[in-house]
């Protein structure tokens, strides 16, 4: 329970402080003002000041923030040439999205070791592999495996005492025994663990008799200049895949009213933070990678709150040839991010409801 305290903590806390390293490198490059760069969020437990930043040091270790000089509208604005408001679109909206840039990158270097370490991945028929498995890709709601525990990355070691070494195994297994309560011995990270496994009769449409989907594995390796290649192909990938789920989901969602997806808060996110932690030490890098493409996705929402708000904001900047209005950009500003908190606490809540 500590060490996903621990883990949860620092995979937040590196993404959160890589997206908002990126707003301070380029808003310096600029020439901003930038008034605080926080390591971690308040109350400050040590600062110090060299030029125009004050450089702190918080008490609660989740990230870090930036304060540029101007970057909210205010009302009465600032003369100064290293305001915010005072610099060329261009360079602010660089400023803007130079945090989700950061937080590719931080993917894509999390990607690349572990494309380098090596990872559990489907194994091509017709190749010879040394160290095939079997391993749980899928655990279906409300199925005999969920119940028994069996999760997501579980290798099958055996099935009452009978080792396992192909997919037909587990299958002819499985169909012999319908109805028995079996004992399937899985290994998770380095631990080897028995389950009992009460075999249904009969099951849903598209599910199996336990419940699971299964893949034939193999850890495999890359040198480091093919994972770094590798690493970096595979958050393209996975950037674009998400955006299409993204926009799938915003559209079913409008169309029917109904999610096609869940969607996870801190509690889920922490919860998801053990899993990745049982399984070992690639797999919540791996995790780590996955969440920070998510967070450039959601920051690029066209939210006054968010980046993509904010962006949006500037293009209709450039549209009108003038500034939007300060009054005008806070309340925008001020009621997406009550939507948003109020949002998170339901997701919240409903992530809560979901562990019980």
């Amino acid at each position: 329970m500590i060490l996903t305290i621990i883990v949860f903590i620092l995979i937040l806390g590196i993404l959160i402080f890589a997206h908002e390293l990126g707003h301070f490198i380029t808003a310096k490059k600029f020439g901003m003002k930038v008034e605080e760069f926080g390591f971690g969020y308040p109350p400050k437990l040590f600062s110090f000041k060299k030029g125009d930043t004050i450089y702190s040091l918080n008490l609660f270790p989740i990230g870090g923030f930036v304060r540029i000089h101007g970057e909210l509208n205010e009302k009465k604005r600032s003369k100064s040439k290293k305001a915010f408001y005072n610099k060329p679109a261009w360079k602010r909206a660089i400023v803007l999205v130079a945090g989700v840039f950061c937080n590719l990158l931080i993917a894509a270097i999390f990607l690349s070791i572990v494309h380098m370490i090596g990872i559990p991945s489907i194994v091509e028929e017709g190749k010879n592999y040394k160290n095939i498995q079997i391993q749980v890709v899928e655990v279906a709601k409300d199925s005999p495996a969920k119940d028994a525990g069996i999760k997501i990355g579980d290798t099958i070691k055996s099935l009452n005492n009978q080792e396992i070494k192909e997919l037909e195994d587990v299958q002819s297994f499985v169909a012999m025994n319908i109805g028995q309560e079996v004992n399937v011995q899985i290994k998770r990270g380095k631990e080897i663990i028995d389950k009992k496994v009460l075999l249904r009769i009969s099951h849903p449409e598209g599910e199996g008799i336990m419940g699971i989907a299964m893949a034939k594995t193999d850890l495999i390796s890359y040198p480091w200049y093919e994972a770094i290649a590798r690493g970096f192909e595979t958050t393209g990938r996975l950037f674009i895949t998400f955006i299409k789920m993204f926009y799938l989901l915003i559209k079913n969602l409008i169309i029917s009213g109904k999610l096609i997806a869940d969607i996870a808060g801190p509690v889920g996110i922490a919860n998801l933070t053990a899993q990745m932690v049982d399984l070992g030490f690639v797999y919540v890098l791996q995790f780590a990678a996955i969440l920070s493409i998510n967070l450039v996705i959601l920051n690029l929402i066209p939210i006054p709150a968010l980046d993509g708000g904010r962006l949006l904001l500037l293009f209709i900047e450039k549209l009108k040839g003038k500034p939007i209005k300060a009054k005008t950009e806070q309340l925008a500003n001020g009621i997406s991010f009550a939507l948003l908190i109020l949002l998170m606490i339901v997701i919240t809540l409903r992530d809560v409801v979901n562990l019980f």
